[in-house]
């Protein structure tokens, strides 16, 4: 199911509603590139839990409107205005790589409303103490960081030629784009369905252009909004060390300065393992926390 969402400042917002219409609600924040579009076999096992699999276009991204400057902070009133459109007075969240940050700021300033949430193979925050924040990280993206710094006028022209390439790629190109990215442990998993699906949900972000990339690259190299020192809730922190996309090194980063986190690292999980061969484990401590 299908939904438009309106927020208290005037934006809308593209929400997708799957799993079990009556199940327990489970908010998911996608990566960066961001779309709502769900991928079939994470709905399979959201159904398989009971659950409602609830996900959106982050602003600038799809059907949802822009938001130039916002913080990771901000998506907190994004997830309140949709879950009261929703009906839904209580929900977990999960989120991977560009997600993992806003599901960190849900577990900071959500307590209200969130009782649990899982974060995977989040980056930390940019200028972490004591992180350095590109070692292990592939080519590709430590380019794209590096750019962003130094010149952000190139950086902003560089993201809508990417989201050209990317939306003209074949999913056996997609595969070539990150190369640098991919770690044997994920193009094990890299399958003809998983490639199809990165396709689909980069031509429905991307759609309208690069804007909600880009807004999602300020919100995380940025000042995210909260402190990870607020966070009162139960968290589970899941970060691979074949990891090259956000490098190991953040994942214990992040699990040193969560208050009281559950932190599962592992030795042989890249990034796209995380999902593809734990969703159910994330499920099943999620639904043990509600």
């Amino acid at each position: 199911m299908e939904h438009v969402v309106d927020t208290a400042d005037g934006r809308r917002l593209a929400v997708s509603d799957g799993g079990q219409p009556d199940g327990i609600p489970v908010l998911v924040h996608y990566g960066t590139p961001n779309s709502r579009l769900q991928y079939g076999p994470d709905v399979a096992n959201a159904s398989e839990h009971g659950i409602r699999f609830i996900t959106y276009d982050r602003p600038g991204y799809g059907e949802s409107s822009p938001k130039p400057g916002r913080t990771v902070a901000d998506c907190v009133d994004d997830v309140r205005a949709i879950c009261s459109a929703l009906n839904i007075d209580r929900v977990l969240t999960w989120g991977i790589s560009g997600g993992g940050p806003h599901v960190l700021a849900c577990a900071a300033l959500l307590g209200d409303l969130v009782p649990a949430a899982a974060s995977l193979a989040s980056p930390a925050p940019w200028g972490a103490d004591g992180l350095d924040y590109y070692a292990g990280m592939g080519e590709l993206n430590v380019e794209d960081m590096q750019l962003f710094f130094s010149d952000r006028v190139a950086a902003r022209a560089k993201a809508e030629k990417d989201r050209d390439e990317m939306l003209g790629a074949t999913p056996e190109q997609t595969l070539e784009i990150l190369k640098t990215l991919v770690s044997p442990a994920d193009a094990a998993v890299f399958t003809p369905q998983l490639a199809e699906y990165f396709v689909r949900s980069a031509a429905a972000g991307l759609a309208p252009g690069a804007e909600g990339w880009w807004e999602d690259s300020v919100a995380h190299l940025g000042p995210w909004g909260f402190e990870l020192s607020d966070i009162a809730m139960p968290v589970l922190l899941m970060h691979g060390r074949k990891d090259r996309f956000v490098p190991f090194g953040h994942g214990a980063w992040l699990a040193a300065h969560i208050p009281g986190v559950e932190a599962r690292l592992t030795e042989d999980d890249g990034h796209l393992t995380l999902t593809t061969l734990h969703l159910g484990e994330v499920h099943d401590w999620l639904l043990q926390h509600w």
